[in-house]
């Protein structure tokens, strides 16, 4: 099965992939981790990534789409994958639909979760993370997240940069103005659904197994 995710920031949209990952057996692919890791590790991708992402920007098409087109020829796409993060703008929509057809595949269905920018916008700037072990936390939901510290391995808690409020601005403005036109353009293909992801994760994934026909 070859499925997209899309969806605003901080819709949910890689905790439904990395459970749909594990349902399915096949990869799911994040450019958002991909240019995370590549920031981390301060390599020349990370660093060029990392002044757009920090100003709630998209990263240029010609990275994005080199990156994407390389993950979709390893071995392990073989028997399908989720997107997830890719296509942000119709431009790069079309640059999958050229990529799979050389590769002679197409996507089964584009899933759309949705969410009210409000519930967003808490649910970004209450997010906290640690630098040592990736572990991730709300303020609204751990007491050790509003003090700062990691229930794991003790080491502090930070704010990621594209998680500030005036970032989650601009990166829902951002979505609204070159991602969500993605809806009509994969409606008018005829493999859109949508979901609702302002209830429990279970809840939302519940109703993601029920758009694609499979079982609890």
């Amino acid at each position: 099965m070859r499925l997209m995710i899309i969806g605003a920031p901080g819709a949910g949209k890689g905790t439904q992939a990395a459970i749909l990952s594990k349902k399915l057996g096949i990869p799911h692919i994040s450019t958002g981790d991909i240019f995370r890791i590549n920031i981390k590790n301060e390599t020349p991708l990370g660093q060029l990534a990392k002044q757009y992402i920090d100003n709630g920007a998209l990263v240029p098409d010609e990275v994005t789409i080199g990156i994407v087109k390389g993950r979709l020829t390893e071995p392990d796409c073989g028997n399908g994958f989720i997107l997830d993060g890719f296509p942000r703008t119709i431009p790069q929509a079309e640059s999958l639909d050229s990529m799979l057809r050389e590769m002679d595949q197409k996507l089964d269905k584009v899933l759309n979760i949705v969410v009210d920018d409000d519930v967003i916008i808490r649910r970004l700037t209450g997010r906290r993370v640690c630098p040592e072990c990736n572990a991730i936390y709300h303020i609204s939901t751990s007491e050790k997240a509003r003090e700062g510290v990691c229930e794991s391995c003790s080491a502090k808690l930070i704010q990621r940069e594209d998680d500030r409020e005036e970032t989650v601005i601009n990166r829902l403005k951002t979505y609204h103005i070159q991602t969500e036109p993605l809806i009509s353009y994969y409606k008018g293909k005829g493999i859109l659904s949508e979901v609702h992801g302002q209830c429990l994760v279970e809840d939302t994934t519940a109703e993601v197994n029920k758009e694609l026909g499979l079982k609890e």
